[in-house]
C-alpha cells in the first residue's frame, strides 16, 4: 500500500500486545483506531466485548509508546446496560487519555443478532436505550470534548486541535475516493463499484488460500446513485458545498431532491447558506435517521447482513 494515503487498523484492545502494534507501525499503519467502546467491566461484558477496561489503558499505553502519527478511540452510547451516570464516567475517562479523535456511535441491534432473535421469539422490548436517549448522550459528549478543545469533525468525530488531525476517510473517500477494506466482512469502493468481503472466516481463509479475492458481493453504482452516495456521505460532516456537485454531476442537488430537503429544513434539520447545505446540531444528531429518505426507492428497505 505504498501509495495509499492513509492506512487505518482497527483493533480490540483485548487482542494486543506490545510487539503487535509495532509491527503494525513498521508496515505502515499511519492510523490507530482502538474500540474501547465503554469503560465499565459490566457493562463491557454483558455486550460480549473482548476485553476489559484494564486491557484498554494497557493498550493505550503501548499505542502511545510506538507513537503512532494519529490515535483514534471508538465509544459506542447505549450499550446494554448503560445509564446517565455510566455514561459520564465513560465520557470523563475518555477525555483523560487525551486521543488524537474519538469517535461515538449510537448503539443498534441488526435484525439478524442473536439478542435481536431473541427479542422476537419472546416478544421482549428492546435492552438498548432508545433514540431520544442516545442522541442526549452524544449531545452530552459532543459538549464535553468541544469544552476541551476538541472540534467536531462529522456527525461521530471530534479531532483535537492540540496537533494536526486528518480525516483522508471523510476527505477522500466521502468524495467518490478509492477504499480498500482488508478482512472479514469488509466494504470497499473502487473505480464507482461497491464491493464486500466474505462473511465466514473459513470460506475467506478458503478463498484467500485458493489464490482469489475473497469477495462475497458487489453493486456497481449508477450515476445517479454515485451521487446520492456522496452526498449522503458528506451529509454526515454537517455540510456539504452544492457548487461541488454542481460541478461534478451538472446538477442543483437542492432541486433535485427538493421535497425532502424542504421538508428537514422545515424540522430545523438543517438550513440552506448560500452556496452550502448546513446540518443543525439538532440534524447532526439524526443524520442516520433520515439519510435513507434520499434513497431510491427500492433501496429504503434494503438490510444487510
Amino acid at each position: 500500500w505504498a501509495h495509499a494515503e492513509e492506512v487505518t487498523f482497527e483493533c480490540e484492545p483485548g487482542t494486543l500486545r506490545k510487539s503487535k502494534l509495532e509491527t503494525l507501525k513498521d508496515i505502515g499503519v499511519t492510523r490507530l483506531s482502538l474500540g474501547v467502546e465503554h469503560f465499565n467491566d459490566d457493562i463491557l461484558a454483558a455486550n460480549g466485548r473482548a476485553h476489559l477496561s484494564a486491557e484498554i489503558y494497557r493498550a493505550y499505553e503501548w499505542a502511545r509508546e510506538v507513537d503512532f502519527p494519529q490515535i483514534n478511540i471508538d465509544l459506542i452510547a447505549g450499550m446494554m446496560g448503560e445509564s446517565d451516570e455510566g455514561w459520564r464516567e465513560t465520557v470523563h475517562r475518555a477525555l483523560e487519555l487525551e486521543p488524537d479523535s474519538v469517535t461515538i456511535y449510537q448503539m443498534e441491534l441488526p435484525y439478524n443478532t442473536v439478542i435481536s432473535k431473541e427479542m422476537i421469539e419472546k416478544g421482549l422490548d428492546s435492552p438498548i436505550a432508545d433514540w431520544p436517549t442516545k442522541r442526549r448522550w452524544i449531545e452530552y459528549a459532543f459538549t464535553q470534548f468541544q469544552a476541551r478543545g476538541y472540534r467536531a469533525a462529522s456527525a461521530y468525530t471530534l479531532a483535537t486541535t492540540k496537533k494536526p488531525t486528518r480525516f483522508i476517510y471523510t476527505d477522500n473517500l466521502w468524495h467518490g475516493g478509492d477504499m480498500i477494506g482488508l478482512g472479514v466482512s469488509s466494504f470497499s469502493h473502487f473505480d464507482g463499484v461497491h464491493f464486500q468481503n466474505a462473511h465466514n472466516f473459513d470460506e475467506y481463509l478458503r478463498l484467500l488460500e485458493s489464490e482469489q479475492l475473497p469477495l462475497w458481493r458487489a453493486l456497481a453504482l449508477t450515476p445517479k446513485q454515485r451521487l446520492i452516495r456522496e452526498m449522503v456521505l458528506q451529509l454526515k460532516t454537517g455540510a456539504l458545498d452544492a457548487n461541488y456537485f454542481q460541478r461534478k454531476f451538472n446538477l442543483d442537488v437542492w432541486q433535485e431532491f427538493q421535497p425532502v430537503y424542504e421538508r428537514l429544513h422545515d424540522e430545523q434539520m438543517l438550513q440552506r447558506n448560500n452556496g452550502s447545505i448546513e446540518l443543525t446540531r439538532r440534524g447532526l444528531l439524526q443524520v442516520d435517521h433520515f439519510l435513507a429518505e434520499f434513497f431510491e426507492p427500492e433501496l429504503k428497505a434494503v438490510r444487510y447482513a
